[in-house]
C-alpha cells in the first residue's frame, strides 16, 4: 500500500490517513442532510404546513431518491475531466442549495429543492470510491474503504445530536446554513490537499459509444451486479428504519428530545464493526467476512421479528438487536463494495457511477417504501430487515456460483471502450 498520492504533474502529495479522511469528509457532508434533519422534521412540517406525518419522511427519502438519480453521470465525468473537478463542483452546487433550503416558504418548495440538491451533489457519494480504486485494489481497497467507512459512519452518531442543537438556539433553517458553510470548508481543504488521481493513461473520451459499452461492462458483470443489487436490497431496508426512526423513537417509543442519544446509541455499533473489518478482511477476506456477516444479519432479523410480534417488545430490547443488526453492516457494506469494484480498474469511474446510481436508486426506493409501511409499531421495520437479508443472500448465491466463503485472487480487469478493438 503506498505512503503518498499524487499525480506525476501535481507537487501535493496526501497521506493515507488524511486521504481516509478526506474521502469521509466527502462522503459524510452528504450524510449530514440526512440525519440532522431528523430532530427537525417535525418542526419543518409543522412550519410549512405539512400536516401528514408520514410525508415528512420525503424530506430524507426524496433527497436520497434524487441522489441515486444523480449517482449516474459523476463517475462519467471525472473519468475525462478528472477527480478533483466533479468533487469541488458538487460542494459549490451543495452550498448554494444549502442556502435555497433555507429560504424555502412552503413544504413542495422544501421538497423540490431538496430533489436538486440530491441530484446536484451525488458526486460526493460516486467519486471518493473512484479516487480509492485509483490507488488500491482487492483486500487492501477493502481495508481502505472500510476505514473510510468507519470514519464516515460516526455521522449518524453526532449528526442528530448536532441539529438538536442547533433547535435549542435558532430554527430549523439554521441547520441548512450550517451544512453550507461545513461543506463550504470542505471544499478549501479539497482545493488545497487532493491531487488529481486519475491516470491520465485511463481518461476517457465522452462519446455516447463509449459511455455505453463502458456502462455496459460494468452492468453485465455477473459477480459485481449481485453484490450490487444484494447491498442495495439489504440497504433499502436501513433507509426505511432512518425515514420513520424520528416516529418510532420519539413518538412510538416515546423518547422526545432524546431521539438523538437513542439514534446515536444504535449508530456506535457501526463505527466499532467496520474498524474490526479493516483489520480482519486483510487475513480472512472480503468475501468470508461479509458472507459470515450476513448470515449473522439473517438471525438477529429473525430475533427482531419474534420480538416485534410479541408483547415483550421495549425500546430498551429494541435498540440492542437493532444495533448488532447495525454493526453486521459494517461487515458487509464496505466488502460488497470492494468486491463489486474490483473487476474495474480503467472505468472505476463509469462503474461507481453504475453501482451507486443502481444502490441508491434501489436502496432510496424500497426506503420510501419500508418508511410509508409505518403504522405505529416495529413491525414493518423488523419484517423488512429480515426479507431484505433474505434476499441478499439469494443474490450473492447468484453471484458466487452457490459458493460461498471463497477468498479468490484479483482477476484481469475489463477493458474501457476506448481499448476495445
Amino acid at each position: 500500500m503506498s505512503k503518498a498520492i499524487a499525480s506525476p504533474t501535481d507537487s501535493r502529495a496526501i497521506g493515507p490517513i488524511e486521504l481516509v479522511v478526506l474521502m469521509a469528509a466527502m462522503m459524510a457532508i452528504n450524510a449530514m442532510s440526512v440525519d440532522a434533519m431528523l430532530p427537525a422534521l417535525a418542526d419543518m412540517s409543522r412550519e410549512l404546513g405539512e400536516a401528514d406525518g408520514n410525508r415528512r419522511q420525503l424530506v430524507i427519502g426524496l433527497y436520497l431518491l434524487a441522489g441515486g438519480v444523480g449517482c449516474i453521470y459523476p463517475g462519467l465525468l471525472a473519468d475525462r475531466f478528472g477527480r478533483r473537478p466533479v468533487v469541488l463542483t458538487s460542494l459549490v452546487l451543495y452550498v448554494l442549495l444549502s442556502l435555497g433550503c433555507a429560504l424555502v416558504r412552503d413544504f413542495d418548495g422544501l421538497l423540490a429543492m431538496r430533489l436538486l440538491q440530491g441530484v446536484a451533489t451525488a458526486g460526493l457519494s460516486v467519486v471518493p470510491a473512484a479516487i480509492i480504486r485509483d490507488r488500491y485494489e482487492g483486500d487492501d481497497m477493502a481495508r481502505l474503504l472500510s476505514m473510510v467507512s468507519a470514519v464516515f459512519i460516526t455521522v449518524p452518531i453526532f449528526a442528530p445530536g448536532l441539529g438538536q442543537l442547533v433547535l435549542l438556539f435558532a430554527g430549523w433553517r439554521w441547520i441548512f446554513v450550517l451544512l453550507s458553510l461545513m461543506a463550504a470548508l470542505l471544499g478549501g481543504w479539497i482545493w488545497l490537499r487532493l491531487p488529481e488521481t486519475l491516470d491520465p493513461a485511463n481518461r476517457q473520451s465522452i462519446r455516447l459509444g463509449t459511455l455505453a459499452v463502458n456502462m455496459a461492462l460494468a452492468a453485465k458483470h455477473r459477480t459485481s451486479m449481485g453484490y450490487v443489487i444484494g447491498s442495495a436490497i439489504l440497504f433499502g431496508s436501513v433507509f426505511g428504519y432512518i425515514n420513520m426512526s424520528q416516529q418510532l423513537i420519539a413518538e412510538y417509543f416515546g423518547m422526545g428530545e432524546l431521539f438523538p442519544v437513542v439514534f446515536a446509541i444504535s449508530a456506535t455499533a457501526m463505527v466499532a464493526a467496520n474498524l474490526a473489518n479493516s483489520k480482519i478482511v486483510m487475513r480472512f477476506g472480503a468475501r468470508r467476512v461479509s458472507h459470515t456477516g450476513l448470515i449473522a444479519f439473517i438471525i438477529v432479523s429473525a430475533a427482531q421479528v419474534w420480538l416485534a410480534f410479541s408483547p415483550y417488545e421495549t425500546l430498551w430490547r429494541f435498540v440492542p438487536l437493532l444495533a448488532i443488526n447495525l454493526a453486521l453492516l459494517g461487515f458487509l457494506g464496505s466488502n460488497f463494495g470492494s468486491i463489486a469494484m474490483q473487476p474495474f480498474a480503467s472505468i472505476a469511474g463509469a462503474a461507481s457511477s453504475l453501482q451507486s446510481f443502481l444502490r441508491m436508486v434501489i436502496s432510496s426506493g424500497l426506503g420510501i417504501l419500508i418508511g410509508q409501511m409505518y403504522d405505529n409499531s416495529a413491525r414493518p421495520l423488523a419484517l423488512a430487515l429480515l426479507v431484505s437479508a433474505l434476499i441478499a443472500l439469494v443474490l450473492v448465491l447468484w453471484a458466487e456460483d452457490g459458493k460461498l466463503f471463497r477468498r479468490l485472487h484479483a482477476k484481469q480487469p475489463p477493458q474501457s471502450a476506448d481499448h476495445l478493438p
